[in-house]
């Protein structure tokens, strides 16, 4: 690897985040679609002009005539530190690296700790006794909690891996996160076992902080138990205010914010709250066919939303969504995906719920913030959630789950059919649906879509085979 001792800093993400302004602020037109029932389009029909996915002549991974890919990385690989790319690789986010050539991958594993196969110590522990306990979160002998983070140099100029490591240990199904204005990684526990499940001696269901790096090593797994003990999934970060909402891959899960004491310290603690309807406490937002007609929700519709104090972030049970909804909070199908998207109005957070709508094939939505948020003054003001789409056909979209915006502005999404049949999927600015690569190999679902700070490579795995693929080409005139 390059410059083993450079880090990242944060000057250089802003630098990379303020130039990617442009392609964001294209997102406002699909912010203002929302009225219109999203279609599936014929090709060519979206942002990029592409044409109709060409089958591949090896079998993996059909794309659109032009485009490129390479698997760069896969479970098993021994990696600089010695440990072995853990399996089931899940939400990942790029970052830029010491050079224009170079960006730094921050990826999570969503393995559980019966699963020795996954790990990154060896079917038998035999490479354990390389890891440094004081850097890692919840480790023993017999049962080392097998989840975490590994960071990945990639070279966008020649395509080609640079070196990856381990970055965060001890944790436990790390599913999907977050990036943070800050220029850091927010990795998610999908989990909320206590200190005696499958081995952990320590209770688990929290967001921890990872730094992308170029020096190999650990960085310190520090919970963020004021962000709230609970199945986390993804999270996104208001760059204005600082402050972090989060889903709940639950099919009774709750939307979360987290207002912290001091923004960009989340580890200084702060406030953690609960998404609830104005007009109806305890609302369902599932619109499943066999609950009460009074829960439909129409797209487009714009609805006033309040925030509900949870008292206890940090419960020794997994009651944090219950209690929220015996407060009032509004109940989702399990949240997944979410992304921050700046536009003309001020930006919004998009996150995705899978089993939502009326066939249970998944639900967009949107929520747009209070110009006060946060303060007591968006009482006056407040934020506003609006089911953005929900097309309800398993042809359009079949369900969604890690999602992100595209440098051009459509959002980019994995989706997770049981039936076995994964594509990638965008959503363009006016509303249509788009297929952009199809898992033609076996029936691994897609994760953790995100593009290279330069947007020139779109990066996504396939969880179930455990590789994570690099793919470039005519990205309206972002190829290199």
């Amino acid at each position: 690897m390059d410059r083993p001792n450079e880090v990242v800093s944060r000057r250089l993400f802003l630098e990379q985040s303020a130039a990617w302004g442009v392609g964001l602020a294209g997102f406002g037109l699909l912010a203002r679609a929302g009225s219109a029932q999203p279609l599936l389009s014929d090709a060519p029909n979206n942002a990029l002009g592409l044409g109709p996915l060409v089958p591949d002549p090896t079998g993996r991974l059909d794309l659109p005539e032009g485009f490129s890919y390479t698997v760069l990385s896969r479970t098993g690989q021994l990696m600089a530190d010695g440990f072995l790319v853990p399996g089931r690789p899940d939400g990942m986010w790029a970052f830029p690296g010491p050079d224009d050539d170079t960006c730094i991958l921050i990826r999570n594993h969503e393995n559980e700790n019966q699963w020795p196969h996954f790990s990154p110590f060896g079917k038998n522990r035999e490479r354990l006794g390389k890891l440094n306990r004081d850097l890692a979160y919840d480790i023993s002998p017999n049962m080392p909690c097998l989840g975490g983070t590994t960071t990945v140099l990639f070279d966008l100029r020649n395509h080609r891996l640079k070196g990856q490591f381990l970055s965060l240990a001890g944790t436990v199904r790390n599913c999907a996160g977050g990036p943070t204005p800050w220029g850091t990684w927010i990795t998610c526990e999908e989990d909320a076992s206590r200190p005696g499940d499958n081995g952990c001696r320590e209770y688990h269901g929290y967001a921890f902080e990872v730094a992308p790096q170029t020096n190999v090593g650990l960085c310190k797994a520090e919970p963020i138990k004021a962000m709230g003990r609970f199945v986390r999934e993804a999270v996104c970060v208001d760059p204005r205010t600082g402050i972090v909402y989060q889903t709940e891959d639950r099919e009774d899960g709750l939307i979360y914010r987290y207002v912290p004491k001091e923004p960009g310290n989340l580890l200084a603690g702060g406030k953690l709250q609960a998404l609830a309807l104005r007009q109806q406490k305890e609302a369902d937002t599932r619109n499943w066919p066999f609950l009460p007609s009074v829960y439909r929700i129409p797209v487009g519709e714009p609805i006033l939303v309040q925030w509900i104090d949870l008292t206890d972030p940090d419960p020794k049970e997994d009651a944090l969504r219950v209690n929220g909804v015996n407060l009032g909070a509004a109940i989702f199908a399990r949240g997944e995906g979410m992304v921050w998207a700046d536009d003309a109005q001020g930006g919004a957070a998009y996150f995705i719920c899978t089993l939502g709508g009326k066939s249970g094939k998944g639900q967009v939505w949107r929520y747009r913030p209070s110009p006060f948020e946060g303060t007591t003054q968006e009482e006056s003001d407040p934020g506003i959630l609006e089911l953005f789409a929900e097309p309800n056909d398993p042809n359009v979209i079949d369900m969604p789950d890690n999602v992100c915006v595209a440098p051009w502005g459509d959002l980019m999404v994995c989706t997770d059919n049981e039936e076995g049949s994964d594509y990638l999927a965008g959503i363009t600015p006016d509303g249509h649906f788009y297929k952009f690569a199809h898992n033609r190999k076996t029936d691994s679902e897609f994760a953790g879509v995100c593009f290279s700070p330069d947007g020139s490579t779109l990066f996504v795995n396939l969880q179930d085979e455990g590789e994570t693929l690099a793919i470039w080409g005519p990205w309206k005139g972002r190829n290199r």
